[in-house]
């Protein structure tokens, strides 16, 4: 799951998934959000297997797309939709990846991830990245039935994703440098990143 339908208010609105990276092998530049799209299909994933909850207005991408309830209400209102949206599509999976789309450099972490799940004892419901001392919530993956368990009959709207799941964080993965995110035009600059086209 990929969220990318924050406000951006700390870059004046633009939308930090719709930033153009040229970190494709092709030389080409490609959305922030695209970009993550690709990697994970690279990694394995199919179309069926990625939502992307934002605005409607985003790229085309060959996978499935929903929009948090309302519009700007949230991360933690966009895990339940992205929730929502899966599980109309596929067949439950043991676990979901949750990823926030403005990090640039998270593919390591990503497959970190996705090995932990795969060996992780039974007891364990979520996995989260530790990176440079800063637990990253939007950079971990979760038991499926235990992330639904969580969000069941919970207010989403506006609130906090370690309020919501944080509960659910009983493993970490101390990483480095890859889980920096998008905030300020400081990061942009430091990315090498090119203003959305109009």
């Amino acid at each position: 799951m990929v969220l990318a339908g924050g406000r951006s208010s700390r870059l004046g609105g633009t939308p930090k998934a719709l930033f153009r990276t040229e970190h494709r092998a092709d030389g080409h530049s490609s959305t922030l959000v695209g970009h993550m799209v690709v990697d994970l299909l690279e990694l394995g994933l199919t179309s069926d297997d990625v939502v992307v909850v934002g605005p409607e207005d985003l790229p085309s991408m060959p996978v499935l797309r929903t929009r948090e309830d309302p519009p700007f209400s949230g991360p933690a209102a966009g895990i339940v939709a992205g929730l929502d949206t899966l599980d109309r599509a596929r067949p439950t999976p043991d676990w979901t990846l949750l990823l926030a789309c403005d990090m640039p450099a998270v593919r390591p972490a990503v497959v970190a991830l996705l090995n932990a799940a795969a060996t992780a004892p039974p007891e364990h419901r979520g996995i989260v990245v530790i990176d440079d001392g800063r637990l990253q919530p939007l950079a971990g993956i979760y038991r499926t039935d235990a992330l639904r368990e969580a969000v069941r009959d919970q207010p989403s709207v506006n609130r906090s994703v370690r309020s919501l799941v944080g509960t659910l964080w009983d493993a970490e993965l101390t990483l480095s440098g890859v889980t920096d995110d998008v905030d300020t035009w400081d990061d942009v600059d430091r990315f090498g990143l090119l203003p959305p086209r109009d």
